[in-house]
């Protein structure tokens, strides 16, 4: 299966953590970038995911996943133990307007987490379809190392740019040239 890069807007849109674990503790640590209406289910949380809990007020239910559970969310995130049971989950999912995403089950998965570098506005998402994650992390921090932090400053001023300047050509080259010398300032590695 190929997966279809995309940024996906959280806004509005509720989220179900299922798993208290390290695993889901950092998949809720990423979602936790771009939103807070997040509900997390599991019968326990590590101490990680409490605290995350307790400083986002996040909603938390102390119990075992039950068939029905998933209802009303629009994204599902799993990560659980039994393999089974996301499988069962996955297959519940099919009957609800949700995306829903587990560990270790690739043909389970509407969507999978990348590995991502933001500075400021700049997001760069790195995938292997799920072939290789440990690779993908590798990649993320030899780029991360790439990226000046000064692309936060950089993008403050083409955002001003693009609202003040009128849209055409004119302001599509004046642009395309400003990245064009700031990304040559930059220092390559080889």
């Amino acid at each position: 299966m190929s997966y279809f890069p995309t940024f996906l807007n959280f806004e509005n849109k509720s989220i179900l953590v299922l798993g208290g674990g390290k695993i889901a503790t950092r998949k809720l640590m990423q979602v936790l970038s771009f939103s807070t209406q997040i509900t997390v289910l599991c019968p326990q949380l590590c101490e990680k995911m409490q605290v995350l809990i307790n400083e986002h007020n996040l909603t938390y239910h102390e119990k075992m996943y039950e068939q029905g559970d998933i209802s009303g969310f629009d994204i599902i995130i799993s990560a659980i133990n039994d393999i089974k049971l996301q499988e069962e989950i996955y297959k519940e999912s099919r009957s609800f307007r949700c995306l829903y995403t587990c560990v270790d089950l690739t043909h389970c998965c509407d969507f999978i987490f990348p590995s991502y570098v933001q500075k400021g506005d700049l997001l760069v998402s790195i995938s292997t379809q799920g072939t290789a994650p440990a690779f993908a992390k590798q990649l993320r921090i030899y780029i991360e190392k790439l990226i000046p932090s000064s692309v936060i400053d950089f993008l403050s001023k083409m955002r001003t740019f693009r609202e003040t300047m009128p849209k055409g050509k004119e302001r599509m080259k004046f642009l395309e040239s400003k990245s064009k010398e700031y990304i040559s300032t930059w220092k390559t590695h080889e």
